[in-house]
C-alpha cells in the first residue's frame, strides 16, 4: 500500500457522506466499488451509466460534455457528497460532477489528468503514482472474513460429499488478451482430472459470466464423471462458498478480480495459464508470485503456508483519513 498524510480539507470527521457508485453495467466494476464502500462504512446507491448516441462510439475521455453524453436518469437528482467511480465512462462523468461539495474517488487508472479527482485507487500493475494516488497489490473486492464465514456455514452441507483436500477452480473466459475456448478448456480439464486421480482431491468448479458455454461443457464432460461439482448456472452462485471451503484455489490467469478474491482467503492460490499474453496481468501475477502468495499450476495439488492478502480494508481506511470522515 502507498500511504500519504491526509489532505487538510475534507468532510467533518464525524460525518459519513452521502455517496453514489458510478459504473458501467459490468459486475466486476461494481464489485470493486461496492467492496471499497462496504469497508469504508458507506451506504451508496449504484448508478449505472449508459452512453447516448453518438457518444457510445467515442472514447469517454474524449467527450466534450460528459454529463450530456450519458442517459440522464443515471445522474438525475441531487448529487452526493462522495462519488466512487470505476471504469472509463465513470471517470469522465465523475470528474465532470466533481466540486468542493462533491468529491470523487476513482478506482483504476482513469486515463485522464489525476488532478480531476480527489483520490485515485490503482493496482500496482498500473505503474502510476501521485500525491492523490493510493496503490494496492490487488483489485478491490467484497471478500471479507465475515462473508467467508457465512458462506462456509451455508455451503458446507452442499459440498460435504466431496473428498478432502478440496480444490476450487474459478474460470474466466476469452478476452482481448487470453483465449479460453472449448479446446483450451478441454486441455485444462484433463490437467484437473489428472490431479484428481493422482492426488485424490475433491474438486468444485464455477464458470463466470465470460465463460463460453462450450468451454463450460468441456469442463463438465471431463470432470463431472469423476465426481467433481461443476456449477450449471442455475440457482444461487456458490462462488463465495467455494472460496470459503477450498483447501487450494486455482484461477485462470485472465482474471485479476478472481485472483484478488482468491488471495483474500486463507487458501493457497494457483494460476492456470491460458494462450495469450498481457503485460499488465503479468506484472500483477509476478508481484503475487514474488510475495509468495500464488504459484503457477503444474497439474498437481500443492499446499504451502499463506495468509490472507487483502488491501481493500486498508485502501478504505486511507480514503477515510485523506477525506476526513
Amino acid at each position: 500500500m502507498s500511504f500519504l498524510a491526509p489532505q487538510s480539507a475534507g468532510f467533518p470527521s464525524d460525518t459519513v457522506p452521502s455517496s453514489w457508485i458510478l459504473t458501467e453495467p459490468y459486475a466486476g466494476l461494481q464489485s470493486q466499488a461496492l467492496g471499497l464502500a462496504e469497508r469504508a462504512g458507506l451506504a451508496p446507491s449504484t448508478h449505472t451509466l449508459k452512453a447516448r448516441f453518438p457518444w457510445n462510439y467515442v472514447s469517454a475521455p474524449r467527450w466534450p460534455w460528459p454529463l450530456s453524453s450519458v442517459e440522464a436518469e443515471a445522474i438525475a437528482g441531487p448529487k452526493p457528497g462522495l462519488i466512487l467511480s470505476c471504469g472509463g465512462m465513470a471517470a469522465a462523468v465523475g470528474s465532470a460532477i466533481r466540486s468542493p461539495q462533491h468529491r470523487v474517488v476513482h478506482i483504476q487508472n482513469p486515463r485522464m489528468a489525476f488532478s480531476k479527482f480527489d483520490l485515485i485507487i490503482v493496482n500496482r500493475h498500473d505503474e502510476v503514482t501521485g500525491k492523490n494516488v493510493i496503490v494496492t497489490r490487488t483489485a478491490l473486492h467484497r471478500v471479507t472474513q465475515a462473508r467467508l464465514a457465512d458462506a462456509r456455514a451455508q455451503w458446507a452441507p452442499v459440498f460435504a460429499h466431496l473428498p478432502r483436500p478440496l480444490v476450487a477452480v474459478l474460470v474466466g473466459g476469452t478476452n482481448g488478451r487470453f483465449k479460453l475456448d472449448a479446446p483450451v478448456a478441454a486441455n485444462l480439464a484433463q490437467s484437473l482430472a489428472a490431479m484428481m486421480d493422482q492426488d485424490r482431491v475433491g474438486l468444485m468448479l464455477t464458470p463466470s459470466r465470460r465463460t463460453d458455454p462450450k468451454a463450460t461443457a468441456a469442463f463438465r464432460d471431463t470432470l463431472s464423471p469423476r465426481g467433481a461439482y461443476v456449477w450449471d448456472g442455475e440457482g444461487e452462485n456458490p462462488y463465495f462458498g467455494m472460496l470459503a471451503l477450498a483447501d487450494m484455489i486455482i484461477v485462470t490467469i485472465d482474471s485479476v478480480s478472481m485472483v484478488s478474491e482468491g488471495v483474500a482467503t486463507s487458501a493457497p492460490v494457483m494460476l492456470a495459464s491460458l494462450p495469450g499474453r498481457s503485460r499488465r496481468i503479468g506484472i500483477f501475477t509476478d508481484g503475487l508470485v514474488a510475495d509468495g502468495r500464488v504459484r503457477h499450476f503444474q497439474g498437481r495439488y500443492e499446499h504451502w503456508p499463506v495468509a490472507p492478502l487483502d488491501d481493500t480494508a486498508e485502501a478504505a481506511q486511507d480514503m477515510r483519513q485523506r477525506l476526513g470522515f
